[in-house]
């Protein structure tokens, strides 16, 4: 079936600059790189596909394309839950579309909120705290080291090597850097020392699911219809000691193009399949759809165990750069398989298609 597909996203280039915003304000928006690949992944499969600015030009311009689907990927530019935004258009014009919607993507773009869901559904995550003042009491449960950052960034905006803080005094110094910088409340959480993990998946599940994770841990791990992507691993040691064992911005951005990773990720197969029911857990309880990417810590002062640090339900897809493509190409997709993977699970949620043939096997697993 060739479909009429409109790329919804927001070009950095066409970001608004306002006075007093912090540098790294757009760094999670895209690049006309990104969207020439997409445009052209979907054109290798006979789709017509045609770039939009994810802003209210939408309204005038989507009645005039006339599009069966839209493939989503705008990060939107104002507001707590900017995300949101587009989806929340598309809805309300009744326009099908790729990815999560907009209750998902407005809960996840704030980590606070996310952790508080995770945290319900018994699913791990760092004890934490949300401070609006630097000098608000701390939580009697927290204990250094701690990890700082913004609650509603992505693409590592605000982290660096010293989000890491060691005592009180270094608590209440980069509190009052990050809330003058950023202008939010500033999430503080129990640093996980160890390794920095990730898994993507792609799919849908394809039957009813427990909200809650079952307390019985014999009980089988439902994951039909999820398709995961080999674990990707941020190789720390090739990176200088400033970074500190974190994902940085600075490495998401400014080193990019030398990104450091082992892929597939050497973990063993009991930890793995962990993983990999740990992802769908929060993909289900988040309400996620089509792809998300679940990134992880692994505490090397409890025996690896995994913690959820956050889920994006709109990972990047820069070609050759983004973790996710990384994932898919460590399995032999290349990035036009992998764009029409997704847009093919949203084709068979929306009933667009009844052709869809994907290789990946469905699978189930047991904790």
């Amino acid at each position: 079936m060739n479909l009429n597909v409109a790329v919804l996203a927001n070009l950095k280039k066409n970001a608004p600059q306002i006075k007093g915003m912090p540098a790294d304000a757009w760094d999670d928006l895209d690049s006309d790189v990104t969207i020439n690949a997409i445009v052209a992944a979907l054109e290798s499969r006979g789709h017509r596909a045609t770039f939009l600015e994810g802003n209210l030009t939408l309204v005038d311009a989507l009645p005039k394309l006339k599009p069966d689907i839209c493939f989503n990927i705008c990060e939107g530019h104002w507001g707590d839950s900017r995300e949101s935004h587009v989806p929340a258009l598309l809805e309300m014009m009744r326009i099908p579309y790729t990815a999560s919607g907009v209750m998902t993507l407005a809960l996840t773009l704030d980590k606070p909120m996310t952790k508080r869901v995770l945290a319900f559904h018994g699913l791990p995550t760092p004890a934490f705290q949300v401070f609006e003042r630097a000098d608000e009491p701390i939580d009697a449960d927290l204990a250094f080291p701690l990890f700082v950052k913004p609650s509603r960034e992505g693409t590592g905006m605000g982290v660096s090597g010293d989000s890491i803080v060691h005592t009180e005094a270094q608590l209440r110094a980069r509190l009052a850097e990050q809330i003058a910088r950023y202008r939010q409340p500033i999430l503080v959480e129990r640093f996980i020392r160890g390794r920095e993990v990730t898994v993507g998946v792609i799919g849908n599940l394809s039957r009813p699911v427990a909200w809650r994770v079952p307390e019985d841990e014999q009980a089988a791990c439902v994951i039909e219809g999820l398709n995961f992507l080999p674990a990707l691993e941020v190789d720390f040691a090739a990176y200088p000691e400033s970074e500190a064992g974190v994902y940085t911005n600075r490495m998401k951005t400014e080193w990019a193009h030398s990104f450091h990773q082992f892929c597939p990720a050497p973990l063993d197969a009991a930890l793995l399949e962990r993983l990999q029911w740990l992802t769908a857990a929060v993909f289900r309880v988040t309400g996620c759809v089509d792809v998300a990417r679940v990134d992880f810590r692994l505490d090397a002062d409890d025996s690896y165990k995994p913690y959820v640090l956050e889920i994006n339900p709109l990972p990047g897809l820069y070609p050759g750069l983004s973790d996710l493509v990384l994932e898919a190409g460590a399995m032999g997709m290349s990035y036009n398989d992998l764009i029409n993977a997704i847009l093919d699970a949203a084709c068979i949620r929306h009933g667009l298609s009844d052709s869809y043939r994907h290789s990946l096997s469905a699978q189930t697993c047991a904790t």
